[in-house]
């Protein structure tokens, strides 16, 4: 399966999807383009089941991979902590689909393709 390329160099891209992954768990909610999201999918699924398996390893796996965000940043928790314990147990019973993209329709600087993409509830 061939990966979107995002107009970025491979570091770059992996770099933008390990922001945009750590964002989503961390606000829940973000709104980008149509394409990152649609890239950004796939991460997200791959770390709540991470979150859902819960052991050491699985642990170690997501915060090797989710972006380092100060616990004291708006008073809240680190990402692999809210990981941890607020996002993967809302999905204990689903098995699979944890996010959800809604499109808004074209930016007006560009025309890019905008949506919003969150966690299904």
């Amino acid at each position: 399966m061939a990966k979107a390329k995002l107009g970025r160099p491979s570091d770059q891209r992996e770099h933008l999807l390990r922001n945009l992954a750590t964002d989503l768990i961390v606000h829940e909610r973000i709104e980008t383009t149509e394409a990152k999201a649609k890239a950004l999918r796939p991460v997200v699924e791959k770390m709540i089941t991470l979150g859902k398996r819960g052991d050491l390893h699985a642990r170690r796996q997501a915060a090797s991979y989710l972006r380092k965000v100060d616990a004291d940043e708006e008073g809240t928790q680190t990402a692999v902590q809210k990981l941890f314990s607020d996002v993967a147990p809302r999905y204990e019973e689903r098995q699979g689909g944890y996010t959800r993209i809604l499109k808004l329709g074209e930016r007006k600087g560009d025309g890019a393709k905008s949506v919003i993409i969150e966690l299904v509830d």
